[in-house]
């Protein structure tokens, strides 16, 4: 099970400005709540929440939060920020059993080069950016990754075609098109172009055969 620990301290005073004061000394208010028992409001310390969520799994990493003795298996699950300079200003965090599946969103990345649709004045065309899956909290995967190296022009991967980890399950149609192969606007301007020119000739070779 990959866990990242992060410290928090419980205690903190309610209120907007004690809130302010508190991000001023650059620490982040938190809510922890969840699982049949009562919200804990704690903090936790910017450069902590920072190195908690800079890990392959981002925002999805199983966090163990630790505060008042205990450890407690939590998922971030809402983080408000500011306006303008986008720090986080307050987090949520949902107390999970690592062990009962749960839903996640996990984005998709595309790996290789599909020469068989740029050679051929195409384009490679993601369509669905992440899949929303069932997985249990321990074994939640970082990415799903789909090769394109095969892509061909008019030609589609769908979600059926995504690999998932064992345990990990999604309701979405597996028919759903997750990268297409298409030809540009330019390309089917220049294939229509040269339809029309070998059009345009063949009266010209009935007239010289008469």
């Amino acid at each position: 099970m990959n866990v990242v620990p992060l410290s928090a301290v419980t205690g903190r005073d309610l209120g907007t400005s004690n809130s302010r004061r508190l991000r001023l000394e650059d620490r982040i208010p938190a809510t922890v709540y969840g699982m049949g028992s009562d919200p804990s409001t704690v903090t936790v310390e910017r450069s902590d929440l920072r190195r908690a969520l800079s890990t392959p799994a981002g925002t999805n990493a199983l966090i163990e939060l630790k505060f008042d003795g205990t450890a407690q298996y939590t998922l971030v699950k809402e983080i408000q920020r500011h306006p303008v300079r986008r720090d986080p200003i307050h987090i949520d965090f949902l107390r999970i059993d690592p062990e009962t599946p749960m839903e996640l969103t996990i984005p998709i990345i595309m790996t290789g080069e599909a020469k068989n649709v740029t050679s051929n004045g195409g384009m490679v065309e993601q369509q669905v950016q992440s899949l929303k899956v069932s997985v249990r909290p321990d074994a939640i995967p970082n990415e799903f990754y789909v090769d394109i190296s095969d892509l061909e022009i008019d030609g589609s991967i769908t979600v059926g075609d995504v690999v998932l980890p064992e345990g990990c399950t999604t309701e979405t149609d597996t028919a759903t098109p997750v990268v297409v192969g298409l030809l540009t606007r330019a390309a089917m301007v220049a294939t229509r172009s040269e339809g029309g020119e070998a059009g345009d000739e063949a009266p010209a070779g009935d007239a010289a055969d008469a």
